[in-house]
């Protein structure tokens, strides 16, 4: 698809944190790159007052701050922000939508942008059912031919449950918008390695054949952090990791990793195999409430405050930021093998990655020492920091005999250069504006993810009994979800930070 000519791109929440750290940065690399439309700008939208001037000023002390030393160019950065503009209003008040349809038109007669339109909710949920109506309510969600294109992009998380989700579907492509007019981001998407995995299992031979259960004992994905929830208290304490964490950004590594693959790399193939992983999943039972789901939150430890004692958090909160789940899919190419999932804030290093553990050899040929015994082949897909790809397998050791070790061959994403593969929102962002759908989530997709994990969110609260689990902040999380690996005979690989070491996995 070719980039539009022109278009307005309105940014719901442009004073907030997501605008400045995320956004803002993104649409600067593209500028650098020259993948922005020739007719365009900016219209930044918050309650809170600035004049353009100020706001630019304002844009410009972020982007040193949160863009890479070797990213930064002067000249262009004055150029870029001053497509930038800015317009104070309340996005939850109605009224203030009859001044923003004028203020469109005038800096759309400005750039001559045709009323192309690209709207970003960097806002709190509570906003996501509201702005699409109030557009609605003063015809800014209409396309005006075929230049005048309407789209809106959402973030995560949409919806609290299944009936929210649902709610707001309504909202959006049956009521206010198309759903071919709806980008549902999810950042995890837009990372190169996500992408990957993709290209690893269907562009190469050797790997399709042995995707299945009869090669592949168990799957392990991770997602953690080493920080806490900063100045994120309220929302979080109304959240939890299940709603923030697991129900879309882990949720959807492990449909990346077991959909069958697509007829093409199209919005309607790709999307198609996804929703019918989430489809697929096995519906938890009662024992899987509790015994299969760990759930922990992080309490003092040295240096490092727990989350009770977080800004804006209730002192008496048993809100998770720990989880950890063991899934089943139901179909034939996985049905009885384990996907363990986790995810928690406060954990001794940030990292996401996936491992696939192959089953082992039937019987051992050779000879090993206890401390260099192989285990069976692995295969690491690590997201970020550094993002790499890893395969561990087994040679002879040099020298007399058949002694054997376990070795690793890896590739770093650091090697290809190029646009640095920890900026999803480039692509995503350039994915919007393009029109190209194939890395958002539909609606089918958020339905049936939420018919999954709304249960468990009704179990917890009817079940004040379940356990919220205490463990050391900068720790691996509860003791507990080692037992629910325990019973399939495996244990959490707990990853050390450097990718290029051939040893890469250690205790911490």
């Amino acid at each position: 698809m070719d980039k539009p000519k022109s278009m307005i791109m309105v940014i719901f929440g442009a004073s907030g944190d997501l605008t400045r750290r995320k956004l803002m940065p993104a649409l600067y690399l593209l500028y650098k790159l020259k993948k922005l439309p020739v007719n365009f700008a900016v219209l930044g939208v918050a309650r809170t007052q600035y004049t353009d001037e100020e706001y630019r000023e304002r844009i410009n002390l972020q982007l040193h701050r949160f863009l890479k030393a070797e990213d930064l160019n002067e000249s262009l950065i004055d150029s870029f922000v001053n497509m930038l503009h800015y317009f104070s209003m309340d996005p939850s008040n109605p009224n203030d939508y009859l001044h923003l349809q004028p203020k469109l038109l005038e800096l759309d007669t400005k750039i001559e942008s045709g009323e192309h339109y690209l709207y970003y909710l960097a806002t709190p949920p509570s906003l996501y059912g509201v702005i699409p109506q109030y557009l609605k309510n003063v015809g800014l969600n209409l396309d005006k031919g075929v230049r005048g294109k309407k789209r809106i992009v959402v973030e995560k998380p949409f919806g609290y449950n299944l009936d929210s989700a649902l709610e707001l579907n309504n909202v959006y492509y049956k009521d206010a918008f198309r759903e071919d007019q709806i980008f549902r981001i999810d950042h995890y998407l837009g990372k190169e390695t996500v992408q990957n995995i993709m290209a690893l299992r269907f562009a190469n031979s050797i790997f399709e054949p042995v995707w299945n259960r009869n090669y592949i004992d168990h799957i392990e994905i991770t997602a953690v952090e080493n920080m806490g929830v900063e100045q994120r208290g309220g929302y979080f304490d109304e959240t939890g990791t299940l709603r923030d964490m697991v129900q879309n950004h882990l949720i959807q590594l492990v449909a990346i990793t077991a959909m069958e693959p697509p007829m093409a790399f199209n919005e309607d193939s790709f999307r198609d195999e996804v929703a019918k992983v989430y489809q697929s999943l096995t519906p938890l039972t009662e024992k899987d409430m509790h015994e299969h789901i760990v759930r922990g939150q992080y309490v003092a430890s040295e240096n490092k405050k727990g989350y009770r004692e977080e800004k804006d958090v209730d002192p008496l909160s048993r809100t998770e930021t720990y989880v950890a789940m063991k899934l089943g899919i139901s179909n034939w190419r996985w049905n009885s093998v384990p996907f363990y999932i986790r995810t928690g804030k406060q954990m001794p290093t940030k990292v996401s990655e996936i491992i696939v553990h192959f089953k082992p050899t039937p019987f051992l040929l050779f000879n090993c020492s206890d401390k260099q015994c192989p285990t069976a082949n692995q295969l690491i897909i690590r997201i970020l920091p550094d993002e790499g790809i890893v395969l561990k397998f087994t040679m002879k050791v040099p020298g007399a005999g058949f002694e054997v070790k376990q070795v690793a061959m890896d590739f770093s994403y650091k090697s290809l250069g190029s646009l640095p593969s920890e900026d999803a929102y480039v692509r995503l962002i350039e994915d919007c504006m393009i029109g190209d759908p194939t890395l958002f989530t539909r609606s089918d997709a958020v339905e049936a993810s939420w018919r999954f994990f709304t249960p468990v969110l009704n179990f917890w609260e009817t079940h004040p009994e379940i356990p919220v689990y205490g463990y050391p902040a900068g720790t691996w999380g509860p003791k507990e979800s080692e037992a629910m690996m325990q019973e399939h005979g495996v244990q959490w690989i707990n990853p050390c930070k450097n990718l290029t070491n051939t040893d890469l996995y250690c205790e911490l």
